[in-house]
């Protein structure tokens, strides 16, 4: 038995990379789940047997996040399905590496919807409907704090949710507590080559974070005293000190 046994929480994105550590050490803890995805149908069922093995309950939910009525139908139906939702994660997000010059209008828009308009709607009904206490953890990024020319759309749409974490803070206390995770070098982008060398360069800590630490972390915020809100705690090995 953990501080989490019992829980609820739905994950987005949760069908791979990050999502899916966060799902399946959730629910080796002992948390019921609802693993939300885009496109990885056969990694959410993966993550669902995974839980369900754990003896925990789980089910595998698809929604489109750039649809504000697929925001609100994942939510739904996440209520429906496991009863209450207690854990709330926006980690779904898509990341291109696009300059201002390259950021068209449609780059801009749906990086804003999936990145910062998606977690605004669920955590709005997380927080209306939520019966009891509760934890949103929205999964950021170093560059939120430090923003810069690269990757435009994605880092003004994360800066914009290190923003709303905070005034989440106060604008859901005291029944739930809202808390970040800026991550840096923890995983390369799918099919990335020189990657290694660019990344760990630039990183204080002269290696790539571990999908271990980061499930550590998400834990750590989600089982911390009570009284710690609206912290958005780096995990980068120190590259936003640089």
């Amino acid at each position: 038995m953990t501080k989490l046994t019992g829980r609820k929480a739905l994950i987005t994105g949760a069908g791979r990379r990050l999502g899916r550590a966060f799902a399946e050490g959730l629910a080796a803890e002992g948390v019921d789940l609802i693993v939300h995805y885009g496109q990885s149908a056969q990694g959410a069922e993966e993550v669902v047997q995974f839980a369900l093995e754990a003896g925990v309950h789980a089910a595998a939910i698809q929604a489109d996040l750039s649809d504000p009525a697929g925001v609100a139908s994942l939510f739904e139906e996440s209520l429906i399905t496991l009863g209450s939702i207690d854990i709330l994660i926006n980690n779904a997000a898509i990341f291109e590496p696009l300059e201002l010059a390259d950021t068209t209008l449609d780059v801009w828009n749906r990086h804003l919807a999936i990145n910062l308009t998606a977690p605004f709607l669920l955590s709005r009904e997380f927080v209306g409907r939520l019966e009891g206490t509760g934890d949103i953890i929205n999964i950021l990024d170093w560059r939120a704090l430090r923003p810069g020319p690269d990757h435009f759309a994605y880092t003004i749409a994360k800066t914009g949710l290190a923003a709303m974490t905070r005034s989440l803070a106060l604008a859901a206390a005291p029944n739930v507590r809202v808390n970040a995770l800026a991550l840096g070098a923890i995983l390369p982008p799918p099919e990335a080559e020189d990657y290694d060398d660019e990344i760990i360069s630039a990183v204080p800590a002269g290696r790539w974070g571990s999908v271990e630490e980061t499930f550590d972390a998400l834990r750590m915020l989600l089982t911390a005293p009570g009284y710690i809100t609206g912290e958005i705690i780096h995990l980068d090995g120190g590259q936003h000190l640089i």
